[in-house]
């Protein structure tokens, strides 16, 4: 069997012990006669794996006392309205930092609920860094303080989480949540698309403060209230069952590797190598600011959108799939999240020296 590297953003390439160990499992799991697909979700067996998911999660993240781990539904642009919902109780005011695309959309939707107020932007140089946030900026009586800490299609990352004081801070963590280590403590609300470094796209995780729980009001439908989810243990209806399994064998690949510790060193040096390569290159040049880079999103541009298409082309046949980038930024992006292996950045940088020697050659002739 041939697999490629998949450099997509989004459904992304899972490790391939975890999609082994699924293909194993998936007609008899467990000596039960069913797949985990067909198990109830009231059954023992999908008991023991919802409960092990968010066991494992809780210690990989190492989530503090006080929280709730909710497995939810409807993606992370559904949490763009559930959160407003929910946690716009009080001043019915909140606080947005804009980083770009998704950015823009949760700022979008939340202003259907309240009064939202952009307090920090990059859009004027087209989302190229994260701009600096401080307590100073933020309005005290906000219900709460929303940040995207890496922004998929732009490249951007946090490499420091703002300090809002007691505003709880809410982040979209869709594209790097796993990456590293975080101080979950830091956040009122995590919330987190599946589709990148948990598991297949269907599963949204939710990391709530229990303090933040109970806050919708009346009218808000059951199935985006927070309390809905916490009270029921994440089965208040039939959840995304084998979405939920996946996660929980990625979080056991996660653990087998020596935890988040081990995963940010690796995360890191496939970041260095390939940033190192864009660095030396005369044709590519990444368009994101040093300090803002993301680990897991690395977009990368030339001047010429001819040659971006040959470049794309040719890296497909050498099996280094999904390289096109995003139609707002152009050029090529290579998403490294955690399951893409070191050798497949090595294979796509030793694919671009040799891209680059190639062009120059012909340059030459001409």
């Amino acid at each position: 069997m041939k697999r490629v590297y998949n450099f997509s953003a989004g459904p992304s390439m899972l490790p391939l012990q975890v999609l082994e160990k699924a293909q194993e499992e998936v007609v008899n799991y467990r000596n039960s006669g069913m797949s985990v697909m067909e198990l109830s979700h009231r059954s023992g067996l999908f008991t023991d794996i919802i409960t092990e998911a968010e066991k494992l999660l809780r210690e990989l993240m190492a989530i503090p006392e006080g929280y709730k781990v909710l497995f939810i539904q409807g993606g992370a642009s559904q949490q763009f309205a559930t959160v407003p919902m929910n946690l716009l109780g009080k001043s019915g005011k909140a606080d947005y930092v804009n980083t770009g695309s998704w950015s823009k959309k949760a700022i979008k939707e939340a202003k259907k609920f309240g009064t939202i107020r952009v307090i920090a932007s990059s859009e004027n140089d087209n989302f190229t860094y994260i701009p600096a946030v401080d307590q100073s900026m933020i309005d005290p009586e906000a219900d709460y303080v929303h940040i995207t800490t890496n922004n998929t299609i732009e490249g951007t990352a946090y490499s420091k989480i703002p300090d809002t004081g007691d505003v709880p801070l809410v982040a979209d963590m869709s594209s790097n949540i796993l990456s590293e280590e975080i101080d979950v403590s830091k956040f009122g609300l995590i919330y987190a698309g599946a589709q990148k470094n948990i598991g297949p796209a269907g599963l949204t995780v939710v990391i709530i403060r229990e303090d933040l729980i109970g806050r919708a009001p009346e009218n808000c439908p059951a199935m985006l209230d927070y309390k809905t989810h916490s009270e029921s243990g994440s089965l208040y209806n039939t959840p995304p069952t084998y979405g939920i399994y996946m996660a929980k064998l990625v979080f056991e690949w996660l653990k087998n590797l020596g935890g988040l510790k081990e995963m940010e060193k690796i995360n890191r040096k496939k970041a260095q190598m390939l940033y190192h390569a864009l660095e030396e290159s005369s044709i590519f040049k990444s368009p994101v600011r040093k300090d803002s880079r993301s680990l897991m999103n690395i977009p990368f541009v030339s001047d010429s959108t001819e040659l971006d298409a040959a470049f794309i082309k040719e890296a497909q046949s050498k099996g280094l799939e999904t390289l096109k980038g995003h139609r707002s930024v152009g050029g090529m992006r290579a998403s490294i999240y955690n399951a893409m292996p070191i050798e497949g950045v090595q294979a796509l940088v030793t694919f671009m020296n040799d891209f680059e020697t190639n062009y120059e050659q012909k340059e030459e002739r001409k």
